[in-house]
């Protein structure tokens, strides 16, 4: 990491002290990654048009004031950014007001938040920017009171940002985009059980995202079904050139912070499609085909698994439905459903969904032994995730198999540091993970490569051990020594009650000889 990416990571987390204490982590982040989300909208808009005015030697501000500029302006911002700030809206001008105390000052946010939404109304990008900034509530008696006590609070988060440079005109995205990143893995860091909802710990998206991309430079689509806040997904596009990214999200914060994440790693709105909504039970994606599919769902989530669905091509082939208590194999099935023929799917799922019996049991016999869609199974250490200290486990899939391939299995599960009380996967781990899934490389008590003969054998349980023997053999004991210390231990027990009976005897007391 460059000195200029820790310093600006550093700054963007102490804007963070300004709302701590007053509430959690995980309402605060809604406050601090929308401000800098428009701080980076509103620079990005003025930096644009400005360079086109100068054949004209005016600013962005300038020719706005000019009657014959406004429509061209709008229209030009509108086609290549998806949105339009008008320039007494911008951060700059936020600042102004913060500086001086302006009463309004809460009001004139809210006022500019939502006309950024309503600025794309009508045109393409109207999905990627409606309703943006719907968390970043601002009538929150969480910021204080009094109308004074808000716009005092809120005064701070905008003075305090303005004083870090986004340095957008260096064209350097990918440094202000991995600092948002940052944020966003601090603030999981911070909020517990919820963070499982927004954020993949990247040591892992990073795995899935290698995985994926084996032997490929470009991918034409990348697809998430459960992209929370858009960071595996982006992890995808650091491997290899992304065309189009792909995502739903049921949560209606996360998948506001997930087309914010976008948006700001420089994704072109044309180029992303996000959309809110459960994909298992209202899919929105259901005619598209995908090079690369990426998620780590919730586990064991409920499901309605309604008998309907024994009519939906994505779970009817297996003739059984994943219970209601546990949609693990409904994510799978899901995901393999939209996997284009040249594909490969990586999901991180928990241990129980290699052996629970059960429709479970069916489903997984269905995907093995009438599919042969099942390429590895790669167990990781527990304590990676935040919120919760399971051990899990990533499958992978691809539809191009040989009747005749192995399934390769790989124990990476005591392979990790520990930082405070979490587990992390170091660079030599992932690696290690990563080749062995290349090369299909069978290294003694880590991984193994199983015959399809070898799991019917095992009756379809996929559970590791079965197939990558760890077990370490002590070193034998010498009985001869043993008893040779024995012998000595003895020995030196009869002169210790030698020493008691003689102090007993002097103090005139039977002594507690065995």
């Amino acid at each position: 990491m460059s000195d200029k990416q820790q310093n600006l990571e550093t700054k963007l987390w102490a804007v963070a002290d300004v709302l701590r204490g007053t509430m959690d982590a995980n309402e605060f982040k809604n406050y601090i990654l929308g401000f800098i989300f428009y701080k980076y909208l509103s620079e990005k808009i003025e930096l644009r048009l400005t360079n086109e005015l100068k054949q004209d030697g005016l600013d962005f501000e300038q020719a706005y004031a000019i009657d014959k500029f406004k429509e061209d302006l709008r229209q030009e911002a509108i086609e290549n950014l998806g949105y339009f700030i008008e320039p007494q809206d911008l951060f700059s001008n936020l600042v102004k007001q913060a500086s001086v105390g302006d009463e309004d000052l809460i009001q004139n946010v809210e006022r500019a938040f939502k006309k950024v939404g309503d600025s794309s109304i009508g045109g393409k990008s109207a999905q990627d920017f409606e309703n943006l900034f719907d968390d970043v509530d601002l009538q929150s008696s969480k910021l204080g009171r009094e109308v004074s006590d808000k716009n005092k609070l809120i005064g701070q988060i905008i003075k305090h940002l303005s004083e870090i440079d986004f340095e957008l005109e260096n064209d350097e995205n990918d440094i202000l985009g991995d600092a948002y990143e940052y944020l966003i893995s601090q603030f999981a860091s911070d909020a517990g059980k919820k963070a499982g909802e927004f954020y993949t710990p990247q040591e892992v998206s990073k795995i899935l995202a290698k995985l994926v991309t084996v032997g490929k430079n470009r991918l034409k689509s990348v697809y998430d079904p459960a992209c929370g806040s858009g960071s595996l997904l982006l992890r995808v596009s650091k491997e290899v050139r992304v065309t189009d990214f792909y995502g739903q999200e049921l949560n209606q914060t996360t998948y506001n912070l997930a087309r914010m994440n976008m948006i700001l790693h420089d994704v072109n709105f044309n180029d992303f499609d996000i959309r809110q909504g459960d994909s298992l039970e209202e899919p929105l994606f259901i005619d598209e085909r995908f090079e690369a599919i990426v998620a780590n769902p919730p586990f064991s989530a409920n499901w309605s698994s309604d008998k309907k669905f024994l009519d939906d091509e994505r779970f009817s082939a297996a003739g059984k439905l994943p219970p209601k208590s546990k949609a693990d194999y409904a994510f799978v099935e899901h995901m393999i459903y939209h996997l284009d023929e040249n594909g490969t799917m990586a999901i991180v799922l928990p241990h129980g969904v290699l052996f629970r019996g059960a429709a479970e049991g069916t489903i997984r016999k269905f995907l093995v032994d009438e599919r042969n869609y099942l390429d590895a199974v790669i167990g990781l250490p527990a304590n990676l995730f935040y919120g919760t200290s399971i051990p899990t486990c990533v499958l992978v899939f691809k539809k191009c198999r040989e009747e005749n391939d192995d399934i390769l299995f790989i124990d990476a599960s005591q392979e990790f540091e520990k930082v405070k009380n979490q587990n992390k996967l170091r660079k030599s781990d992932i690696d290690k993970i990563v080749n062995t899934y290349i090369n299909r490389e069978e290294i003694d008590k880590y991984s193994h490569r199983a015959s399809l003969e070898e799991i019917k054998e095992n009756d379809f349980n996929l559970n590791i051990p079965r197939y990558v023997d760890t077990f370490e053999e002590e070193e034998p004991v010498d009985l001869d020594e043993v008893c040779k210390e024995l012998e000595k231990i003895s020995e030196e027990m009869k002169e210790v009650d030698a020493e008691i009976k003689k102090y007993c005897d002097e103090l005139g007391i039977k002594a507690p000889l065995f």
